[in-house]
């Protein structure tokens, strides 16, 4: 360990292992160590023995729910956009080799007390119960002009400078209502609050293009892919990557000691006596508690169950987004479930999940709407995490801290956080333009 790198990254979570195999791809010498004795940090996917020892203590899981070992229950749950910027990275590192994905079944919004399947197209939308005849018409113009808005050709902007105008004057001029915007900047453009209607539509609008492209690629029922086996599989399959090109990995390293010059600039990082030197360090915020702060905490609710979520036409897997307007909220309340079929259950079995952004101290309450649409469950736990960002100055310390997961259950803001950081750290654009019809190999 004795050896001078270009980069140290601590913990095995998502983003470090995303960011160790792109550093490590672009021939920097990356060592990557984790004080826990698996990979996934807060990311990782627990099987049944697993996620009882966790909430549950001594206690032993019922022999009704099968075999442990059959079980992968991820701790951040989300699904990856088909054509969004992760599956962009797992092509652009070639990681898709290391993977099977499969394509998620459903995609719903609640609205006014129900669940319906979010209607991604001019066609689906005119049979969508979520509007009546006269709001049809006007949605699908809209959802026309998204389709053909090309940002480098001014014919397709109507008049309209989207870097100037904001979501709410451009949804204004085709006098959508507010259940129709709700439904569009929460299930289409998946922003997680109202604060975007307010700023410019560029934004809004690429996002919703992204949904129809990435519903497009595989033609299923929703815009989104999940891997087989859980999401465990993605730390492991960068980890294998960063391998590949040189990268040493190291777990179960006790303490891992951050070590800094006179100045305040990392130089290396010491574990059981012995210090590594480095230019750099990576690290979620666990590794320097005292160059970060608590920005919110995530309530979530983790259910096994022996039936699909009630209205979502038997999805096996599924998300449904509770935009917070509909609940009262400040911020959008996110159901998640997959089973069996991408082999994180038993066969049977269903793993449910409901997140927010926290807003009161008990869990159990405030998932309830949430929780509420599940129908019976086998099991159920609540509990909480605090969510955290760096406060440092990156170019001072040389350090690169990433953010904690949010509660959303789709990875889109995950990876601008990764992209952004390799930036930072690289002084480079992480160049994502590749085939995408590469990644078709990729999935079943």
């Amino acid at each position: 360990m004795d050896e001078e790198y270009d980069v140290i990254v601590l913990g095995t979570g998502l983003k470090e292992c995303i960011l160790s195999g792109l550093l490590s791809v672009d021939g920097l010498k990356v060592l990557h160590m984790d004080r826990n004795d698996y990979y996934g940090g807060e990311s990782t996917s627990l099987n049944l023995n697993q996620l009882w020892k966790r909430f549950r203590g001594d206690d032993k899981p019922p022999e009704s729910l099968g075999s442990s070992r059959d079980y992968n229950v991820d701790m951040i749950p989300k699904f990856m956009m088909a054509n969004g910027a992760l599956v962009r990275v797992l092509i652009h590192t070639d990681v898709t080799k290391y993977l099977n994905f499969k394509a998620v079944d459903g995609s719903f919004v609640y609205n006014k007390g129900k669940v319906h399947k979010v209607p991604a197209n001019d066609v689906e939308a005119l049979k969508s119960p979520l509007m009546g005849l006269f709001e049809k018409r006007r949605a699908r113009k809209f959802f026309l002009y998204v389709q053909d808005f090309e940002e480098n050709d001014p014919k397709t902007h109507e008049g309209m400078d989207l870097t100037k105008v904001t979501a709410k004057e451009l949804i204004s001029k085709y006098g959508l209502d507010d259940n129709t915007v709700d439904f569009i900047g929460h299930a289409l453009a998946l922003h997680r609050d109202d604060t975007y209607l307010e700023e410019p539509a560029l934004a809004f609008v690429k996002r919703m293009k992204l949904y129809a492209e990435s519903l497009a690629r595989f033609q299923g029922g929703s815009p989104y892919i999940y891997p087989l086996y859980g999401l465990g599989e993605l730390p492991q399959a960068f980890a294998r990557l960063s391998a590949v090109y040189g990268g040493t990995y190291m777990l179960s390293k006790p303490e891992c000691k951050v070590e800094f010059d006179g100045s305040g600039k990392v130089i290396g990082v010491t574990s059981e006596g012995e210090t590594a030197k480095c230019k750099k360090v990576v690290c979620d915020p666990s590794y320097l508690p005292d160059k970060v702060t608590k920005v919110g905490k995530v309530a979530r609710a983790i259910c096994i169950m022996s039936h699909p979520i009630p209205n979502t036409n038997d999805s096996h897997s599924v998300q449904v987004i509770l935009p917070q307007k509909q609940l009262g909220r400040k911020s959008d309340m996110y159901l998640f479930c997959c089973s069996y079929s991408h082999n994180v259950a038993p066969k049977g079995k269903y793993i449910a999940f409901v997140l927010t952004e926290a807003e009161t101290d008990n869990p159990q309450v405030e998932l309830k709407p949430g929780t509420d649409l599940l129908g019976p469950v086998d099991d159920i736990f609540f509990d909480t995490y605090d969510r955290y960002e760096p406060t440092n100055q990156s170019e001072a310390d040389h350090c690169f801290i990433s953010g904690s997961y949010d509660a959303t259950t789709h990875f889109e803001t995950t990876v601008q956080d990764v992209i952004a950081m390799y930036g930072n750290i690289t002084g480079k654009v992480l160049d994502l333009t590749v085939d995408l019809s590469a990644a078709s190999a990729a999935e079943e």
